[in-house]
């Protein structure tokens, strides 16, 4: 099933927000930048951070090895590539795992066959980075169940964990984790809407697929994307902070 780009309508979207999560935005803009400038002063990218010292790159495999975990924050994330359409080298996978989420979130009360990770081993797949060739991100978006084989929480139960995401050591790279953590914050309204665009797809294909365990069916493997762009997101904060007549204050060291 081939799924097409979301309408998110950037600039009614920050028009809305309040000014606290606006200059928070603005900050994590910085903070990505920042980091960004950094890694290019040392012709390097976060793509290839995560690629460094790993040996001979293999579709499908997670970079770095074992993933990059933050054991405090039970933050994850990895790289890989499968998908070489679309210009994409590939992409990040962003989880939080059950000890870092907050106490009343539960998964769903899963009925299919598949063995899925509960307890102290679950896992929410927060968002997917696709990033190109350069080393950018270049677009956003959501899988089925069993692409990342984690737990299944609901769209509003996972972007309450979005606050609770941050990596917060120095593997591979602190520039990178920096970085990561930063793009959740800088792009929270496109992931919030993914998300809730990811629910409405599994509604609407189980509807269509009765008696199918909708999140093992292999046939339904995106569901939402969103094509992304930095230095647009930051401009068009700035100018909605600037409607307000409002400046972003300093970059912070980190999101």
């Amino acid at each position: 099933m081939s799924i097409t780009s979301i309408k998110f309508d950037n600039e009614a979207v920050l028009s809305g927000l309040g000014l606290e999560q606006l200059l928070k935005m603005a900050r994590a803009g910085e903070t990505v930048n920042e980091n960004q400038r950094l890694l290019d002063k040392a012709s390097a990218n976060v793509v290839g951070q995560c690629l460094a010292h790993q040996g001979t790159f293999y579709e499908l495999d997670h970079y770095p090895s074992g993933d990059v975990y933050d054991s405090e924050t039970h933050s994850q994330y990895y790289y890989h590539s499968h998908r070489p359409e679309g210009g994409e080298h590939g992409h990040f996978h962003t989880f939080l795992r059950a000890k870092g989420m907050p106490a009343d979130l539960k998964p769903i009360d899963y009925k299919g066959e598949a063995t899925v990770p509960s307890g102290d081993d679950a896992l929410a797949h927060l968002i997917a980075i696709a990033m190109n060739q350069p080393g950018q991100p270049i677009s956003l978006f959501t899988v089925n169940r069993w692409v990342t084989d984690e737990s299944w929480y609901s769209a509003q139960d996972t972007i309450a964990m979005l606050d609770y995401f941050k990596m917060d050591h120095t593997f591979p790279c602190l520039a990178v984790n920096q970085w990561m953590t930063a793009m959740l914050v800088l792009f929270r309204p496109q992931i919030e809407a993914l998300l809730l665009e990811r629910d409405k797809t599994l509604k609407n294909w189980s509807a269509l697929h009765p008696g199918t365990d909708i999140y093992e069916d292999r046939n339904l493997e995106l569901t939402s994307f969103l094509s992304i762009n930095i230095a647009d997101q930051v401009a068009a904060i700035q100018d909605e902070l600037g409607r307000r007549d409002v400046s972003a204050q300093p970059v912070a060291k980190s999101a």
